[in-house]
């Protein structure tokens, strides 16, 4: 799979277990992972940040092994998820910090072309969102207004 703005074709890639059902070691109920998730989603922890640490703190590899839904999916059912998919908002946030940079360094002229590339991806991912109904229908990605979608 070739990358979008690189030459790179990367073969990193993750590698689920065959077996779906949770390791026998594993003595955490269904219902004790989802408090743990909807407790950290309200610190204000994002869906992936949310799997990390339970990998890492809690010892649970794959939460839709153990509570058969996955965390995005927990997240929305209880009404945590956030309002912009999270690859979105982290792109917006890139942008703007490449803009703020361009602000204060006009003559940059790598960074204005990397801004093009990653206003471009954001474009393209915010078609994918309106036409899978993860995003309003109305939704546009503005460059003056970007920094008020990213606190």
């Amino acid at each position: 799979m070739g990358r979008m703005h690189t030459p790179g074709k990367g073969m990193s890639r993750r590698a689920l277990p065959f077996k779906r059902s949770p390791p026998s070691w594993l003595k955490v109920s269904s219902q004790e992972v989802t408090d743990t998730i909807l407790k950290l989603a309200r610190k204000g922890h994002t869906p992936s940040q949310i799997g990390v640490i339970l990998r890492d703190s809690h010892g649970i590899a794959q939460v839709n092994s153990v509570t058969g839904s996955k965390v995005l999916r927990i997240l929305k059912g209880h009404g945590l998820a956030p309002d912009l998919p999270e690859d979105l908002y982290y792109l917006i946030k890139k942008a703007v910090s490449v803009r703020k940079h361009l602000d204060r360094n006009r003559r940059d002229k790598d960074s204005k072309f990397r801004l093009i590339l990653i206003e471009s991806r954001i474009h393209r991912l915010a078609r994918y969102y309106r036409r899978t109904k993860k995003v309003a229908p109305n939704f546009k990605y503005d460059s003056a207004t970007a920094a008020t979608l990213v606190q």
